[in-house]
């Protein structure tokens, strides 16, 4: 399917140097998340997943999230119209031609990094794009440099880690390989500013910065959990009120999801061996529970329309 003729995409004029489309490949949360903050700064965004049903249910998600923000006063329905306008979605990897940035964002509900996938995505986002095309990943526990040896043209790869949530934290990791060019590196920094983000430089490491700092506050999270010092929702509104931050550690673990955060400490325990990383019980427990989050509608929060609304963790749980 491709609707890129309807809205024009491919017909642009184009100017050297400028970034007038982004590509994202996987559109769960995390993808949803870039494509809507990158319409919402006027570039248009063409956005691949597997099949015709769910392109369907994705656009479907994208409205609702857009509604949501028009029912609390966030914005009117003619910027909605103008958001989703610049936004195509399809499932066919030659919609991405004409595009300045791809970025990778599956989500694999499947252990480990996923990497020979990752790859085989890179190869086929490589042999449609120009030359100077950049193709990049959302990585968390992963190397760009592993991801970029499949491509002809390694140089053009850099990493991107959006952090979660993506509406509300105003910078990106940008992560250079070992054969990162300095003209990639500069094009995916001039993108953060053009989508209002500021990008952090990183030397390549698993875990990045953000990841590397938050997995050890969850699990000391859970730990004070498990001792019954406080309840779920008291530790994260201390975290929020005290540090600062926009939402407290069981609030972004569930908005993560909580398989994916079992995934990222698995991956970074086997890089660096350190407790800190060790998964906890509450964590695993969880999981095996299905309970996984917002996405699922419980986790450590019961959620409705993926609001929480009550504390969900049972004492046969944290036991």
């Amino acid at each position: 399917m491709s609707q890129l003729t309807e809205f024009g995409l491919g017909d642009k004029l184009k100017v050297k140097g400028k970034i007038h489309a982004v590509g994202v490949v996987g559109c769960g949360s995390v993808g949803q998340g870039i494509t809507l903050l990158v319409a919402r700064f006027g570039i248009d965004v063409v956005f691949i997943d597997t099949t015709e049903d769910r392109i369907k249910e994705i656009y479907s998600d994208l409205e609702a999230q857009l509604d949501d923000e028009i029912n609390h006063w966030g914005m009117t329905s003619s910027e909605k119209r103008l958001v989703l306008s610049r936004i195509v979605g399809s499932t066919d990897f030659n919609d991405l031609k004409n595009c300045d940035i791809v970025i990778e964002a599956i989500s694999s509900r499947k252990k480990g990094t996923m990497i020979e996938l990752r790859q085989d995505i890179f190869s086929k986002i490589e042999a449609v794009v120009r030359e100077d095309a950049i193709i990049s990943s959302n990585i968390s526990t992963l190397m760009i440099s592993d991801l970029a040896k499949v491509l002809k043209n390694p140089g053009r790869a850099v990493g991107m880690h959006f952090i979660e949530p993506i509406d509300k934290t105003t910078i990106v990791e940008v992560v250079n390989g070992v054969k990162s060019t300095e003209i990639a590196h500069e094009k995916v920094m001039r993108f953060c500013q053009m989508i209002g983000r500021k990008g952090i430089c990183i030397h390549e490491s698993p875990g990045n910065i953000s990841t590397r700092m938050i997995i050890p506050v969850i699990n000391e999270a859970c730990e004070i959990l498990m001792e019954g010092v406080a309840s779920v929702y008291d530790i994260d509104l201390t975290m929020r009120e005290t540090f600062g931050h926009n939402v407290g550690p069981f609030e972004l673990a569930d908005k993560i999801g909580l398989d994916k955060v079992l995934k990222f400490m698995e991956n970074l325990y086997s890089e660096f061996g350190e407790s800190k990383y060790k998964a906890s019980p509450v964590i695993k427990r969880l999981v095996r529970a299905n309970y996984l989050g917002r996405s699922v509608g419980r986790g450590f929060y019961n959620y409705e329309n993926e609001k929480p609304v009550s504390n969900t963790i049972t004492c046969a749980i944290i036991k």
